[in-house]
């Protein structure tokens, strides 16, 4: 199987404004429901290693290192944002569509798909949305269109900016994530948006919360107590560490581990300005902001 198209049909649930219902009328249905109910409850039985990702924006280099560098793994989780930004949107989906996947969207994904008002972002931000939308193949821009905003499988919700706010909200702060384990079920919430990684712990009743920091390289068990994870931004981190950010989940053994790879940060760079991409965009790689 060349391309894998694995997820389920979209249910509007943040109630964010958007031009997701006319857009979806003309989408194809790539999911197969028949065969993605049968692979869901499978995935939910089997043990397996699984890649997450959040925030590629665009940036191929930074995914190549992450495919890299992660190993054998069985399927890839993408918390969002696979394109915006960068210069090589359509690579990069084509990219992750190679692999066995689950993919929800994220505020990059709508924008450049016209679901989204981007009246709100920055002069940069909007130049390279406008870009992106221009460079998306019709098979691209159909598949983007159709990503879910929530996914659940198994012991873990997968949604880009919250629980709450699947497209917009960002989690930054341990009260921000506790005003939103109300709103999944799962033990677990995968989240991305913020590009920064995070681990927020909630136990007891009433549920106390913690703000942990990922330790790289060291396998974290997956205890009782509800976890919301976010596995950092692969293609534009902004924790002042340029290196591509990741996690690998392994459902066997029941634990997470961080993960930072470097990548060709200057040939992402000489890309994006030899398309004519903000230079700012380009420079803040560098510096992982």
């Amino acid at each position: 199987m060349d391309e894998w198209n694995i997820y389920l049909p979209v249910t509007r649930q943040s109630g964010f404004p958007n031009k997701r219902k006319a857009v979806l009328g003309k989408t194809p249905v790539y999911g197969r429901i028949a065969l993605v109910a049968l692979l869901t409850l499978y995935w939910r039985k089997k043990d397996m290693r699984c890649l997450v990702l959040s925030d590629i924006h665009s940036n191929l280099n930074a995914l190549e290192a992450v495919l890299a560098d992660a190993g054998s793994f069985d399927q890839i989780w993408c918390v969002g944002d696979i394109i915006g930004y960068g210069p090589q949107p359509n690579e990069c989906i084509e990219r992750l569509r190679s692999f066995p996947h689950l993919c929800v969207a994220g505020n990059h994904d709508w924008a450049a798909t016209d679901m989204l008002d981007v009246s709100n972002f920055n002069p940069d931000a909007l130049r390279a949305c406008l870009w992106t939308r221009e460079q998306l193949t019709p098979r691209n821009y159909a598949y983007i269109a159709g990503l879910p905003e929530r996914f659940t499988i198994g012991r873990f919700t997968i949604v880009h900016g919250s629980p709450r706010q699947p497209i917009w909200e960002y989690i930054t702060h341990l009260s921000i994530a506790a005003a939103n384990v109300a709103r999944f079920d799962t033990p677990y919430c995968l989240f991305g948006h913020t590009h920064i990684p995070a681990v927020y712990s909630f136990c007891g009743f009433p549920q106390k919360g913690n703000e942990l920091t990922p330790v790289l390289n060291e396998a974290m068990p997956l205890r009782d107590e509800r976890l919301m994870l976010n596995p950092g931004g692969v293609g534009q981190p902004r924790d002042g560490d340029p290196r591509a950010s990741y996690v690998l989940l392994d459902t066997e053994v029941n634990t997470v581990e961080y993960r930072r790879v470097a990548y060709s940060v200057q040939e992402t760079q000489e890309l994006m300005l030899s398309l004519g991409l903000p230079r700012r965009l380009a420079a803040r790689l560098s510096l992982g902001w």
